[in-house]
């Protein structure tokens, strides 16, 4: 049988999430780290794991250490009543509490402490897994844990367990560079720090877990812990489980031909029942999902939409059967009037000029005027692109599709701006 590990990024017991209802704030405890904590225990144990990793930030703030004690002493007790190691790694949050916490608390293993590199084997019958594991000696470390550093291979797939910033030299909290990380040798590392989660998968299990949960807007999207296989001597799965009771998410409404304002509340609908199928599909899915609204496309009826719901409540919208509380965070209007562009392309001046480029746009790909507009300014996009200043971020080159989708956005834009410059009114 393979060895199964879960490995949970920021987890910050003791934080609150924001932002919440007035239906909901009294069940802020029901929703923040505690409860994804406790969810994290059972799904272990219900899998079950061999192992749980900790990517540090375990604790929110030093003076959580009651809060902190009581959660993750219950959680310990109950995994490594069945068997679980439970090990860690101190963030730059936690670097005085998890210390005091590992040594009250049985069975948490605290890795790499004051900053002193420690390899640990785990073994399975005959599958084996090397951790290599580095602690946050103090609140603010400013060079690279991994500088002047050899790593002895052990048994089985290699990986390290640390806390750092990738790829910022000037950070305060171990700057990490991908050069270094890649240098190692290693198999993969389980980071914490960041807490948007990287594309891991079993082939490349490198970069950063994520926070366990979402506490605010900034954090949107899946979030959860790792579960990861080894089997016959290699990492074989590498897969996120989203089971944050709380999911923070950014939804696009596009209002374009709607008849009446009303129609916007369905359209809201429609894209919450969608997203509510997407999250039924989740391990555990959420208690409650808070959505930051974007209302976008072109009608008339962008004044009368955004009166319409800055009179609602959208603090409980029903959708779906799996009794999730959706709630509106906010809502952003970026909708715009409708445009004739066959009308203004009949003009002479600069708004007809550009609606003409428009039009082309909207011609069939194979279309020879198209093609050489899209050449032009695909050739313009390299030329910038291969600026140093951009170079740095490796973006790959665009396609013909994502050229024409630019240039559709940027011209309609610009289309609107000239338009407000004459104060002309929208045929």
């Amino acid at each position: 049988m393979a060895m199964q590990l879960l490995a949970v990024g920021d987890l910050h017991l003791g934080a609150a999430p924001s932002r919440l209802p007035p239906g909901l704030s009294e069940r802020a405890a029901a929703l923040g780290t505690a409860a994804v904590w406790r969810r994290i225990v059972d799904q272990a144990i219900a899998q079950p794991v061999h192992a749980v990793l900790l990517a540090g930030d375990v604790v929110e703030e030093e003076d959580d250490f009651f809060e902190a004690y009581s959660e993750l002493a219950q959680g310990v007790e109950r995994l490594v009543s069945q068997g679980i190691r439970v090990l860690a790694v101190v963030g730059n949050h936690d670097v005085q509490v998890l210390p005091r916490l590992a040594d009250r608390i049985r069975g948490l293993e605290l890795l790499g402490r004051d900053g002193h590199w420690q390899q640990v084997t785990l073994n399975k019958a005959s599958e084996f897994l090397t951790l290599h594991g580095w602690s946050f000696p103090e609140k603010r470390v400013r060079h690279s844990p991994l500088s002047g550093v050899h790593f002895t291979p052990g048994q089985g797939p290699n990986l390290a367990l640390l806390h750092g910033d990738r790829d910022q030299p000037d950070s305060p909290y171990a700057p990490l560079a991908s050069s270094e990380l890649a240098a190692t040798g290693l198999d993969g590392w389980l980071l914490g720090h960041i807490h948007k989660p990287d594309p891991l998968t079993a082939g490349a299990p490198r970069g950063y877990l994520g926070s366990a949960t979402g506490l605010n807007p900034g954090e949107s999207g899946p979030r959860g812990p790792w579960l990861m296989s080894v089997s016959q001597g290699a990492i074989t799965r590498m897969e996120q489980w989203c089971i944050a009771p709380l999911h923070w998410q950014s939804l696009t409404v596009d209002l374009t031909g709607i008849g009446h304002e009303d129609q916007a509340r369905e359209r809201l609908l429609e894209a919450i029942a969608e997203l509510d199928q997407s999250l039924g599909r989740h391990r555990q899915p959420p208690e409650a999902a808070a959505l930051r609204v974007h209302f976008t496309g072109r009608t008339q009826l962008g004044a009368q939409v955004q009166s319409l719901l800055s009179s609602e409540s959208l603090d409980r919208l029903l959708v779906g059967d799996r009794s999730i509380h959706y709630f509106v965070e906010s809502c952003v209007y970026a909708i715009q009037p409708e445009l004739s562009l066959e009308q203004l392309s009949r003009r002479s001046d600069p708004v007809g000029l550009l609606a003409q480029k428009l039009r082309l746009l909207e011609n069939p790909p194979e279309d020879p005027a198209r093609q050489i507009l899209i050449r032009q300014a695909r050739e313009q996009m390299m030329a910038n692109q291969d600026k140093s200043w951009w170079r740095v971020l490796q973006t790959p080159s665009p396609d013909e599709a994502q050229v024409a989708r630019w240039l559709w956005q940027s011209g309609l834009t610009a289309l609107d701006q000239l338009l407000a410059q004459q104060g002309a009114t929208h045929p």
